[in-house]
């Protein structure tokens, strides 16, 4: 499959090899382990970090790479080449949808205090917006900021925190004031009195990613770990989504990607009614059209980072390209699963996990239906 773009650079190839390289060598032997543990291993990342793969668009004098929106959706698309979905999302979180709060809105101080180490993966970060009753409609968060001399109190639940569980550093959305969207975001450290870790929470996929709820009880933290300005911290993460939905297309392209990469060599060794499976025609033409809409799909995300790059606003168009690869990650991966007939429902078979993973991406991130309305209202 021919995946050369008009955008792509030398340093782009570079980066796709280093990545593949490093995924071939630490992760794909390894990860069913993590697997069953539930997460990935820390030193993973760190390792990451030290091979310069974390924050690539954070500034060089805290570890960044200073790169742009381009380079930064080539390392989220070569990351999700990972038959490991846990393992994509666990790195992608850090990297596009924590990382990025501590990037745009820290001071110097801030960042001097924790910038370099979440760069060098000696911080693992996480993102509280998600609550028992709100995800995408941020406005509806009821977790509570209010302040108290020279500090913050926080009280709340957030829920379905990736990364929950074992990260260092928290950035945390939460109603500072009576209006509707009237919230700011806040750092807490993990060990910080009041913070605690609810419950680990099980899923169906993202087996090696930690999934947490987290409560807040009287929480108190320093003014100083205020993100940002007070009050604009629903704008903040509205500005970080069309970040987070860029990564989360590139992982549902990715697994688009190799589950068509598995099933070409499946159905092309498998023998069935005198043959391999590859000289049903149906199998061939659905193979095909699964792979066009993938290469479409794939054009139009580049398209989109490529206009980040010069400054466009563009939430029409992110919320429709995650609406299409959320939905479009489903529909190939259970093309795929299908052709592999009763290999594909097995736990032993990448295939099986793809399609398990490939379920949360039309839900996570901003529903369907919640994309096609962002898209719908700015017609």
């Amino acid at each position: 499959m021919d995946n050369t773009s008009i955008y792509d650079t030398p340093e782009h190839e570079l980066l796709r090899d280093q990545v593949a390289r490093f995924l071939a060598r630490e992760v794909e032997p390894h990860a069913h382990a993590w697997e069953e543990q539930g997460c990935v291993p820390r030193e993973m990342l760190r390792r990451m970090g030290a091979a310069g793969l974390l924050g690539l668009m954070f500034e060089p004098e805290y570890g960044g790479g200073g790169a742009d929106a381009l380079t930064n959706l080539v390392f989220a698309e070569a990351l999700s080449q990972s038959t490991f979905g846990g393992f994509i999302i666990t790195v992608l979180v850090h990297t596009d949808m924590a990382g990025p709060h501590l990037h745009h809105a820290g001071n110097a101080q801030q960042k001097e205090k924790y910038l370099r180490r979440v760069t060098a993966g000696e911080m693992i970060t996480a993102v509280g917006i998600t609550e028992p009753g709100a995800g995408s409609d941020v406005a509806g968060i009821r977790t509570t900021a209010r302040k108290d001399g020279d500090a913050w109190v926080l009280n709340g639940t957030k829920m379905f925190i990736t990364n929950g569980v074992h990260a260092d550093l928290y950035f945390v959305a939460a109603k500072s004031g009576p209006g509707k969207r009237e919230v700011s975001m806040f750092i807490v450290e993990k060990g910080t009195p009041g913070f605690t870790v609810g419950r680990a929470l099980k899923k169906s996929g993202w087996l090696s990613s930690d999934t947490a709820e987290l409560v807040f009880d009287n929480v108190r933290i320093p003014a100083a770990n205020l993100l940002g300005e007070e009050g604009k911290g629903f704008y903040s993460v509205m500005k970080n989504f069309q970040t987070e939905r860029i990564a989360l297309a590139a992982m549902a392209v990715g697994h688009c990607q190799q589950a068509l990469r598995l099933t070409l060599d499946y159905v092309r060794q498998r023998q069935a009614f005198g043959g391999p499976l590859w000289d049903q025609q149906a199998i061939r033409q659905r193979l095909a059209m699964a792979d066009a809409k993938t290469r479409a799909a794939r054009q139009f995300m580049y398209h989109c980072a490529w206009r980040v790059t010069q400054g466009h606003d563009i939430v029409q168009d992110v919320s429709m390209l995650k609406a299409l690869t959320g939905e479009l990650a489903n529909e190939v991966v259970s093309t795929c699963q299908q052709f592999h007939g009763g290999m594909g429902y097995m736990r032993e078979t990448a295939v099986e996990r793809l399609w398990r993973d490939a379920r949360v991406l039309a839900i996570g991130g901003g529903a369907t239906e919640v994309m096609l309305e962002e898209v719908a209202k700015r017609y």
